[in-house]
């Protein structure tokens, strides 16, 4: 049997962003030669929000509110930090109280995101009811939230700087 060869130039095209989260972070340039992939450069790109420029024309207790929106999984996390640099800079002492409260925050943080990641990987693999299961215990974690801060998930705005 006769095989038909053709000869192609090799094409460079883009692949990515396929995923919402990963508007301009990761670009591949891929070189292919028919089917063959030859060569693939990756660029990493910066999900740069414009935050810093927000922060400058900002007191610390009015850039809380934006850097929950850093990452929606781990707002608490983006909140302590911005709380904790400048008290540990001013070498402001937190009562332990509100250290413990902070510790249980950020724990339950923790865990939701735990919680994130197993439902829909067991869903991955499969176990379907699991998902709802774990999900339905997410809900409670942000039912906490909710009591303490009046926010389910993103922009709790509950950590604050300790003022002397």
């Amino acid at each position: 049997m006769t095989r038909i060869e053709t000869k192609t130039e090799p094409m460079v095209i883009n692949m990515g962003p396929h995923h919402p989260s990963t508007h301009g972070v990761l670009r591949l340039i891929v070189t292919l030669d028919g089917e063959d992939v030859i060569d693939c450069e990756p660029v990493l790109g910066y999900l740069h929000r414009g935050m810093e420029k927000i922060a400058e024309n900002r007191t610390n207790i009015m850039f809380v509110p934006y850097v929950s929106r850093w990452d929606y999984a781990a707002g608490m996390f983006n909140e302590a930090i911005t709380v904790n640099a400048p008290e540990q800079l001013a070498d402001i002492e937190v009562p332990k109280r509100a250290s413990y409260i902070r510790v249980i925050m950020l724990e339950l943080n923790r865990i939701a995101n735990h919680l994130l990641w197993l439902g829909p990987f067991l869903a991955d693999v499969g176990a379907q009811t699991p998902f709802f299961y774990i999900f339905r215990e997410r809900e409670m974690i942000y039912d906490l939230w909710e009591a303490a801060s009046g926010m389910r998930l993103i922009n709790n705005n509950y950590f604050r700087v300790r003022l002397v």
